[in-house]
């Protein structure tokens, strides 16, 4: 099924689609891999956080620098906008990670708000509200890739390297773990699991994959600024988790198609545009609460006989 799919995907660019619905695909690819990033924290470990914009907006500065300046390849601008959007997500949760609830998603609320004033105000580094501007193609192996097609195949490929990836950490013991820590933390400690330890495990590969969106949306669209990573966009991938379903990687990447495509095919109504918006969000939180496919019985930690 799943080759299927993934065949299906392929064909994609040949089917005629205008430049337009390409765009929208690719930015849904972006935020699918966004919403399955904070999947992991949010719908698997359980911490609310608000401020996942910052990670894709230090994964996004970090690739355009490195190219800007340096010329790299977009293979080591991606995997260093990770690693350093990882590092800042470590920094963040080693000594805020023994919160919880409120206090925690408020923590990362500000973080995120830090990372907007700074990309605001370090003007000979981010060129504050002008933007990084030029931001060049990315090249693979002095491959340029600079058309929709193209894109589109990389964007894919980014997609499946990520869930490939998450799933099977959720699948491994420490996925258990996270689950357990989720259910109870009180329960989970008591039967040996590091709470901190795999917190701040979950907090940076979070990060982590976030800053490969962050790198991608950077070459895809040649110009970034600090706007584009707000506390509005964090909400906006947020809502993407809880309307797919927190704990589904598959409804979470529903979530995510669904949010950003809405939006666009009701363009043409701009009077009641966000009024339809708002009402098949608060009609799928009062159907499907749970989410599209959200399910919590398929969440339950595994149980050895």
């Amino acid at each position: 099924m799943i080759i299927l799919f993934i065949s299906f995907m392929t064909l994609i660019p040949f089917l005629g689609f205008s430049p337009y619905i390409m765009r929208i695909m690719i930015l849904s690819g972006i935020y699918i891999i966004l919403a399955l990033s904070l999947n992991l924290l949010t719908g698997f470990t359980g911490i609310v956080c608000l401020g996942h914009a910052a990670f894709y907006g230090i994964g996004a500065y970090t690739s355009a620098l490195l190219a800007i300046h340096f010329d790299l390849s977009f293979v080591f601008t991606a995997i260093a906008g990770g690693v350093v959007a990882a590092f800042f997500g470590l920094l963040l949760g080693l000594p805020t990670l023994r919160l919880n609830g409120t206090y925690l998603s408020m923590v990362t609320l500000g973080f995120c708000e830090i990372v907007r004033l700074v990309g605001l105000n370090w003007m000979s580094l981010t060129r504050g509200p002008m933007g990084l501007t030029g931001i060049p193609f990315p090249k693979i192996l002095g491959w340029v890739i600079d058309r929709d097609a193209e894109y589109f195949y990389l964007v894919l490929i980014l997609i499946i390297m990520t869930w490939v990836i998450l799933n099977n950490l959720i699948q491994s013991r420490a996925g258990i773990a996270l689950i357990a820590i989720r259910e109870d933390e009180v329960a989970a400690e008591a039967m040996g699991i590091n709470i901190l330890k795999y917190k701040v495990l979950a907090f940076a590969i979070s990060a982590f994959f976030a800053g490969i969106a962050g790198s991608f949306y950077a070459h895809y669209a040649s110009f970034i600024n600090p706007q584009s990573f707000t506390f509005d966009e964090s909400i906006q991938i947020l809502s993407m988790v809880i309307l797919g379903g927190m704990g589904s990687n598959l409804g979470v990447a529903l979530g995510a198609i669904v949010l950003v495509s809405v939006p666009e095919m009701l363009r043409g109504l701009q009077e009641y545009r966000m009024l339809i918006y708002g009402a098949v969000l608060v009609i799928m939180m009062l159907t499907r609460p749970q989410g599209i496919l959200g399910n919590p019985k398929a969440l339950k930690i595994p149980r050895n006989n």
